[in-house]
């Protein structure tokens, strides 16, 4: 772990900064002009603390849902989820969710947008350092004065996760946080991601449609099936990191978890 990550890091990181997910028969369902639009049914997942999950599945199906609930954005219909033994009610510091568009507040530096977290649980008057080492931990340091407008798209992705690292989570849940950027932006991102992953020790759960990201940065790939989304199967990939696209392991394996997706290989 670097210097960067051990200062941000709580003592014990390595024991407690990751979390247990359990979601326990969830379903869930929207009203829409009066009807009942069935999203998720009868979800069974259990996430281990530490590991990297990644959802695959058809657009729409419902994965951007379940993580919503899992942040506890929202309530799931019927079914519980919990982390660490503890129902999830609502949103918390420990959870945290980094959305495919960087959304940061346009009027602030790259500092205070960063610093937002701390300023709303009232820490950031003795914990301004915090902020200096999210920055430095994603190489943002020299752009701490910068506004949003100043960055580039893979820029204000990692101010985003700086925004959500300077909190410590115990999970991540990344909504195709890459999904629009450029390819080799998108190269080096999903490097920069193994190495936060590694280096804090969080748990994360990654929604993404790129099967070859999924075996580039997941220990398991859960696909879904079309909404109201089920599990249909899971695949488990333990290459060590870094992975290259063209190892065979994982190049059948993609040709395997497209087949389940229902796409020609």
């Amino acid at each position: 772990m670097s210097d960067a990550a051990l200062a941000i890091a709580p003592a014990g990181v390595a024991e407690h900064a990751h979390a247990a997910i359990e979601v326990r028969g969830v379903s869930h369902h929207f009203k829409l002009s009066g009807a009942k639009l069935a999203v998720l049914d009868g979800i069974e997942l259990s996430v281990a603390p530490g590991e990297f999950v990644a959802l695959l599945g058809p657009s729409g199906c419902g994965k951007s849902t379940l993580l919503r609930l899992i942040a506890g954005l929202e309530a799931p219909t019927s079914g519980s989820i919990l982390a660490d033994g503890e129902s999830i009610r609502k949103p918390d510091p420990s959870r945290m969710l980094v959305f495919q568009d960087p959304t940061l507040f346009p009027w602030a530096s790259v500092w205070k947008n960063v610093a937002t977290g701390l300023e709303a649980r009232g820490l950031l008057a003795n914990q301004r350092r915090r902020v200096d080492e999210a920055l430095a931990l994603v190489e943002l340091k020299e752009f701490a004065d910068a506004f949003p407008h100043q960055l580039s798209g893979g820029m204000a992705q990692r101010a985003s996760l700086a925004r959500a690292l300077v909190n410590d989570p115990a999970l991540l849940l990344l909504d195709e946080p890459l999904g629009k950027l450029d390819s080799l932006t998108r190269l080096t991102l999903q490097a920069e991601l193994v190495r936060l992953w590694q280096r804090n020790g969080f748990t994360a759960i990654l929604v993404t449609h790129d099967v070859e990201e999924a075996l580039l940065l997941a220990s398991r790939i859960v696909v879904f099936s079309d909404r109201p989304a089920r599990i249909k199967q899971e695949f488990r990939f333990e290459k060590p990191y870094p992975r290259h696209r063209d190892d065979a392991e994982l190049v059948a394996l993609r040709r395997s978890i497209l087949g389940t997706l229902g796409l020609a290989t």
